[in-house]
C-alpha cells in the first residue's frame, strides 16, 4: 500500500502538525482520530488493514489528520471559551492548510472531501461537514457525541453558550441559513452507532441528531446497529467496510 508522512508548521495552531496519506488514488476521505487520539492511529489500531482493499482498489484516498484535543476539549485546566477558541484555530487549520493541501494532492481543486471518524473522531466528523458543506462531502461518522455539554468533557449547560457554536445539537436545531441546507442537500451524510456496551450516551445523541435532521429535511442516513454492537474497534472495522462498499464499491 501506498503511504505518505507529510509534516509542516501549522500558523493557525503555532506548532508541527503531522498527517498520513494512504493510497494513490481514490475519493479523498479525511479521517479524524478518536479522543486524544494521533495521525497514525488508524493504522495503528488496525482500520486501514481492514479496509486497504477500497484503498488499493482506488475507491478511496484516506488523509489521516492529527487533533488539538488535548489542547481543546479535553484541557480542563482551560475556561469553555479558552477550549472552544483553541478548535476554532484547529478549524482553520483544517479549513486553510489541510483541505488545500489535499485537494492539491488529488489534483482536484474543487473537490468536496468525506469526513470521518470514530468517537471522538465522529464528533469532528460531523462538525465539520455541518460547518462546511462546501468543503466537505458528507460523513461516515461512527459512535460519536455531538454535544459538548457532557461529563466526558466535563462541560454542562451553564458552559453551552460559550462552545455553542460547536456543539452540533445545539447550532443545528437553530440554524435557518438556507445557503447550508442547499449543500445539505447535496452531501451524504452517514451517522452509525451500535447499541451494546458503552454506546449509550452515542445512541442518544445520534437519536437527537436523527431528529434535527429530519426536522429540517437534512438528508441523512442514520443507521443503529445491534445490542451487541459495541464501541471498539472490530465494529468500526465492520461498519466502514459496509458503508464504503456502499459510497464506493
Amino acid at each position: 500500500m501506498h503511504r505518505e508522512t507529510h509534516t509542516w508548521h501549522s500558523p493557525h495552531l503555532g506548532h508541527d502538525m503531522t498527517l498520513n496519506v494512504y493510497g494513490h488514488y481514490g475519493a479523498p476521505v479525511m479521517v479524524f482520530p478518536c479522543s486524544r487520539g494521533r495521525y497514525f492511529d488508524y493504522e495503528g489500531m488496525g482500520m486501514i488493514d481492514a479496509i486497504a482493499g477500497f484503498i488499493d482498489g482506488g475507491q478511496v484516498k484516506l488523509f489521516c489528520v492529527d487533533s488539538v484535543d488535548d489542547q481543546s476539549w479535553y484541557d480542563s485546566g482551560k475556561s469553555p471559551a479558552d477550549r472552544n477558541a483553541r478548535h476554532e484555530a484547529y478549524d482553520r487549520y483544517v479549513v486553510n492548510e489541510v483541505i488545500p493541501f489535499v485537494r492539491d494532492h488529488c489534483n482536484q481543486p474543487d473537490v468536496r472531501v468525506m469526513a470521518n471518524g470514530c468517537s471522538m473522531g465522529a464528533y469532528h466528523a460531523v462538525n465539520f461537514y455541518l460547518k462546511h458543506p462546501d468543503l466537505f462531502a458528507g460523513t461516515i461518522a461512527l459512535s460519536g457525541l455531538y454535544r459538548l455539554d457532557r461529563a466526558e468533557f466535563g462541560l454542562g449547560a451553564d458552559d453551552l453558550p460559550a462552545v455553542y457554536f460547536n456543539s452540533p445539537l445545539s447550532y443545528l436545531s437553530g440554524l435557518s441559513d438556507a445557503w447550508f441546507f442547499e449543500r445539505y442537500r447535496e452531501g451524504r451524510m452517514i451517522v452509525c452507532v451500535g447499541q451494546g456496551a458503552w454506546e449509550e450516551e452515542a445512541v442518544e445523541d445520534t437519536r437527537a441528531l436523527e431528529s434535527i435532521c429530519r426536522e429540517k429535511s437534512i438528508p441523512a442516513w442514520f443507521d443503529y446497529w445491534g445490542h451487541d454492537v459495541n464501541h471498539d474497534w472490530p465494529w468500526w472495522y465492520r461498519q466502514m467496510n459496509y458503508f464504503l462498499g456502499h459510497l464506493y464499491g
